[in-house]
C-alpha cells in the first residue's frame, strides 16, 4: 500500500490506502454490508509509466483508463460478494471548498469487510489495478455503514 504522494503543484494525492489505513479499516470491524464512497479526479491522459503492459497502443485520457478498469474490475467484485451501487459524473461541490472538484462519484457495495477484503487481495483483481492508477490524478475512498433506514 502507498502513502500519499505530491503531485507537481505540491498538493498531496492520495492514490491508495497507507498500511495506517488499512489497519484502521481492519479495527472498525463494520458488521454488515459495506458501501464504498469514492471521488475521483481523471489524469487529462492516463499515464501507464508503472504498467505500460496494459497501455494500449494510442493514448487515451483518464476517464477512459478508469471505465478499462471497471471492465476489468466486475467480474471480481461480484464474485466477491459487491456489485457497482452508482457511478456518476461529479463537478463542483454545492456545499463544500469551491476549489474542488471530483470528475466522477462511485458507490461500490460489499456483503461485508470480510468480502472487501478479499476482493482488494484477489490476484486476478490486482493484475488490472494499472487501469486505475494510470487514470487518476486524486482520489477519496470513504468505507460507509448502514445506520438504519430513514424513517417518515
Amino acid at each position: 500500500m502507498d502513502h500519499p504522494m505530491a503531485n507537481p503543484d505540491q498538493t498531496t494525492c492520495y492514490l491508495e490506502p497507507t498500511q495506517e489505513a488499512g489497519r484502521a479499516f481492519v479495527m472498525r470491524k463494520m458488521q454488515g454490508s459495506v458501501v464504498m464512497l469514492n471521488l475521483l479526479r481523471f489524469r487529462e491522459t492516463a499515464d501507464y509509466w508503472a504498467t505500460p503492459e496494459l497501455a494500449p497502443e494510442i493514448a487515451i485520457s483518464g476517464a477512459a483508463a478508469f471505465q478499462r478498469y471497471i471492465e476489468h474490475t466486475l467480474p471480481y467484485l461480484r464474485d466477491t460478494g459487491g456489485d457497482l451501487l452508482f457511478l456518476g459524473a461529479g463537478g463542483h461541490f454545492l456545499i463544500g471548498p469551491q476549489a474542488e472538484r471530483w470528475d466522477m462519484a462511485m458507490l461500490v457495495r460489499q456483503h461485508s469487510a470480510d468480502s472487501f477484503l478479499a476482493f482488494a487481495s484477489h490476484q486476478a483483481y490486482l493484475a488490472g489495478m494499472g487501469h486505475r492508477i494510470a487514470a487518476i490524478e486524486d482520489s477519496r475512498l470513504l468505507p460507509l455503514s448502514e445506520v438504519g433506514a430513514a424513517t417518515a
